[in-house]
Protein backbone atom coordinates (compact mmCIF):
# COMPACT_ATOMS: atom_id res chain seq x y z
CA UNK A 1 0.00 0.00 0.00
CA UNK A 2 1.11 3.26 -0.85
CA UNK A 3 2.31 6.42 1.38
CA UNK A 4 -0.49 8.27 0.07
CA UNK A 5 -3.31 6.14 1.91
CA UNK A 6 -2.15 7.12 4.81
CA UNK A 7 -1.10 10.72 4.13
CA UNK A 8 -3.53 13.63 5.48
CA UNK A 9 -3.00 17.22 3.42
CA UNK A 10 -3.47 20.39 5.11
CA UNK A 11 -4.27 23.96 5.70
CA UNK A 12 -3.75 26.36 8.59
CA UNK A 13 -7.16 24.41 9.80
CA UNK A 14 -8.06 21.87 7.21
CA UNK A 15 -7.42 18.43 6.90
CA UNK A 16 -8.44 16.30 3.98
CA UNK A 17 -7.98 12.48 3.96
CA UNK A 18 -8.25 10.94 0.71
CA UNK A 19 -9.40 6.57 0.56
CA UNK A 20 -8.88 5.36 -2.56
CA UNK A 21 -9.65 1.88 -1.48
CA UNK A 22 -11.17 0.68 2.02
CA UNK A 23 -11.85 -3.36 0.74
CA UNK A 24 -9.29 -4.94 1.38
CA UNK A 25 -9.14 -3.92 4.78
CA UNK A 26 -10.92 -3.34 8.03
CA UNK A 27 -8.88 -0.71 9.63
CA UNK A 28 -6.81 1.87 8.87
CA UNK A 29 -5.28 4.78 10.47
CA UNK A 30 -3.72 7.91 9.10
CA UNK A 31 -0.20 9.18 9.10
CA UNK A 32 -0.16 12.04 12.10
CA UNK A 33 -0.98 15.46 10.77
CA UNK A 34 -0.35 19.26 12.48
CA UNK A 35 -3.35 21.58 13.08
CA UNK A 36 -2.72 24.25 15.96
CA UNK A 37 -0.12 22.82 18.23
CA UNK A 38 -1.09 18.90 18.70
CA UNK A 39 -0.66 16.01 16.14
CA UNK A 40 -3.70 14.82 15.14
CA UNK A 41 -4.76 11.28 13.78
CA UNK A 42 -8.38 10.02 11.94
CA UNK A 43 -9.09 6.44 11.58
CA UNK A 44 -11.70 4.28 10.28
CA UNK A 45 -13.07 1.18 11.63
CA UNK A 46 -14.88 -0.93 9.48
CA UNK A 47 -17.50 -3.31 10.93
CA UNK A 48 -21.14 -3.57 10.16
CA UNK A 49 -21.14 0.14 10.55
CA UNK A 50 -18.06 2.54 9.42
CA UNK A 51 -16.39 4.31 12.40
CA UNK A 52 -14.76 7.55 12.11
CA UNK A 53 -12.36 8.56 14.80
CA UNK A 54 -10.54 11.96 15.07
CA UNK A 55 -7.85 12.45 18.38
CA UNK A 56 -4.86 14.06 18.90
CA UNK A 57 -1.21 12.11 19.37
CA UNK A 58 -0.50 10.90 22.78
CA UNK A 59 2.21 13.47 23.95
CA UNK A 60 3.19 15.38 27.34
CA UNK A 61 1.40 17.96 25.30
CA UNK A 62 -1.98 16.18 25.38
CA UNK A 63 -1.70 15.29 28.26
CA UNK A 64 -0.96 18.57 29.91
CA UNK A 65 -3.09 20.65 27.35
CA UNK A 66 -5.54 18.24 25.44
CA UNK A 67 -7.14 20.10 22.66
CA UNK A 68 -10.54 21.95 23.44
CA UNK A 69 -11.89 21.51 19.52
CA UNK A 70 -14.24 23.09 17.50
CA UNK A 71 -14.79 21.73 13.89
CA UNK A 72 -17.27 20.35 10.68
CA UNK A 73 -16.22 16.70 9.69
CA UNK A 74 -17.70 15.57 6.46
CA UNK A 75 -17.17 12.41 4.25
CA UNK A 76 -17.77 12.92 0.72
CA UNK A 77 -18.03 10.18 -2.31
CA UNK A 78 -15.36 11.24 -4.95
CA UNK A 79 -17.23 9.31 -7.75
CA UNK A 80 -20.89 9.61 -9.17
CA UNK A 81 -22.94 11.97 -7.40
CA UNK A 82 -20.47 12.79 -4.63
CA UNK A 83 -22.52 12.41 -2.02
CA UNK A 84 -21.56 13.73 1.35
CA UNK A 85 -22.63 13.19 4.54
CA UNK A 86 -21.79 15.49 7.49
CA UNK A 87 -21.47 15.20 11.39
CA UNK A 88 -23.54 17.50 13.23
CA UNK A 89 -21.48 20.81 14.26
CA UNK A 90 -18.87 19.62 17.23
CA UNK A 91 -18.21 22.45 19.66
CA UNK A 92 -15.60 22.87 22.96
CA UNK A 93 -15.09 19.11 22.58
CA UNK A 94 -12.70 17.67 24.90
CA UNK A 95 -10.10 15.12 22.59
CA UNK A 96 -7.39 13.21 24.80
CA UNK A 97 -7.73 9.75 23.13
CA UNK A 98 -9.37 7.71 19.99
CA UNK A 99 -12.73 7.39 22.32
CA UNK A 100 -13.90 11.04 23.01
CA UNK A 101 -14.79 11.90 19.05
CA UNK A 102 -16.51 8.77 17.13
CA UNK A 103 -18.63 9.00 14.49
CA UNK A 104 -20.88 5.66 13.23
CA UNK A 105 -21.79 5.94 9.70
CA UNK A 106 -24.42 3.79 8.99
CA UNK A 107 -24.32 3.95 5.03
CA UNK A 108 -22.34 1.94 3.04
CA UNK A 109 -19.51 3.53 1.47
CA UNK A 110 -17.98 1.87 -1.56
CA UNK A 111 -15.02 2.88 -4.09
CA UNK A 112 -13.50 6.26 -3.12
CA UNK A 113 -14.03 8.74 -0.71
CA UNK A 114 -12.01 12.00 1.06
CA UNK A 115 -13.15 12.98 4.90
CA UNK A 116 -12.60 16.26 5.60
CA UNK A 117 -12.34 18.52 8.93
CA UNK A 118 -12.62 21.96 9.36
CA UNK A 119 -11.11 23.01 12.43
CA UNK A 120 -13.55 25.99 13.70
CA UNK A 121 -11.20 26.84 16.90
CA UNK A 122 -9.00 24.91 19.30
CA UNK A 123 -8.79 26.08 23.15
CA UNK A 124 -6.80 24.75 25.66
CA UNK A 125 -7.92 25.63 29.45
CA UNK A 126 -4.94 27.54 31.70
CA UNK A 127 -3.61 25.74 34.37
CA UNK A 128 -5.48 27.74 36.91
CA UNK A 129 -8.94 26.64 36.15
CA UNK A 130 -10.10 29.69 34.28
CA UNK A 131 -12.28 29.89 31.32
CA UNK A 132 -10.47 27.85 28.18
CA UNK A 133 -9.09 30.72 25.71
CA UNK A 134 -8.35 29.88 22.02
CA UNK A 135 -4.82 29.04 20.55
CA UNK A 136 -5.90 31.35 17.21
CA UNK A 137 -6.94 33.94 19.25
CA UNK A 138 -2.89 34.54 20.59
CA UNK A 139 -2.01 36.24 17.21
CA UNK A 140 -4.87 38.36 16.97
CA UNK A 141 -4.62 39.79 20.65
CA UNK A 142 -1.05 40.53 20.36
CA UNK A 143 -1.49 42.62 16.86
CA UNK A 144 -4.57 44.85 18.52
CA UNK A 145 -2.43 45.14 21.68
CA UNK A 146 0.14 46.68 19.39
CA UNK A 147 -2.00 48.76 17.65
CA UNK A 148 -2.95 49.92 20.92
CA UNK A 149 0.25 50.89 21.91
CA UNK A 150 1.38 52.73 18.64
CA UNK A 151 -2.23 54.57 18.78
CA UNK A 152 -0.49 55.79 22.75
CA UNK A 153 2.32 56.55 21.11
CA UNK A 154 0.40 59.07 18.60
CA UNK A 155 -1.18 60.73 20.96
CA UNK A 156 1.36 60.93 23.28
CA UNK A 157 2.67 62.94 20.60
CA UNK A 158 -0.16 64.80 18.76
CA UNK A 159 -2.10 65.56 21.72
CA UNK A 160 1.59 66.71 23.66
CA UNK A 161 0.98 64.51 26.96
CA UNK A 162 3.95 65.62 28.95
CA UNK A 163 6.03 66.17 25.83
CA UNK A 164 9.77 67.27 27.86
CA UNK A 165 11.88 68.54 25.02
CA UNK A 166 10.98 70.68 21.62
CA UNK A 167 12.40 70.21 18.29
CA UNK A 168 13.25 73.26 16.77
CA UNK A 169 13.10 72.82 12.87
CA UNK A 170 13.34 74.94 9.85
CA UNK A 171 9.11 75.29 9.69
CA UNK A 172 8.34 74.95 13.28
CA UNK A 173 8.61 73.72 16.56
CA UNK A 174 7.09 70.64 17.82
CA UNK A 175 7.02 68.90 21.14
CA UNK A 176 8.44 65.44 21.92
CA UNK A 177 9.44 62.84 24.47
CA UNK A 178 13.17 62.17 25.78
CA UNK A 179 12.40 58.72 26.73
CA UNK A 180 10.98 57.62 22.84
CA UNK A 181 13.88 59.58 21.27
CA UNK A 182 16.09 58.12 23.22
CA UNK A 183 15.13 54.46 22.51
CA UNK A 184 14.71 54.87 18.86
CA UNK A 185 18.15 57.33 18.00
CA UNK A 186 21.47 56.23 19.71
CA UNK A 187 22.47 59.47 18.41
CA UNK A 188 19.67 61.22 20.94
CA UNK A 189 20.43 58.67 23.60
CA UNK A 190 24.13 60.16 23.33
CA UNK A 191 22.47 63.75 23.81
CA UNK A 192 20.98 62.80 26.41
CA UNK A 193 22.93 61.35 28.57
CA UNK A 194 25.92 63.53 28.18
CA UNK A 195 26.19 67.26 29.36
CA UNK A 196 25.15 68.87 26.04
CA UNK A 197 23.38 72.17 25.53
CA UNK A 198 20.32 70.24 24.80
CA UNK A 199 20.13 68.45 27.92
CA UNK A 200 20.23 71.24 30.07
CA UNK A 201 17.65 73.58 27.57
CA UNK A 202 15.79 71.15 26.47
CA UNK A 203 15.81 72.11 23.02
CA UNK A 204 17.36 70.73 20.21
CA UNK A 205 17.85 72.37 16.98
CA UNK A 206 17.42 71.04 14.00
CA UNK A 207 17.69 73.77 10.84
CA UNK A 208 17.95 71.52 7.74
CA UNK A 209 14.78 69.53 8.96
Amino acid sequence: MSDSAYRVDTTSRLAQWRIDNLASCSYRKSDPFKIGKWNWHLSLEKNRMLFVKLYPEVSNLTRDNPPIASFIIRVVSSVGDRKALSHPEITDRQLKNNDDFVWAIEVPLTGKFIIDVEFLDLKIAPSDGGEPCSIWAEGITQKRSNATALASLGRMLTEGIHTDIIINASNGSTGAHRAVLAARSPVFRSMFSHDLKEKELSTIDIPDM
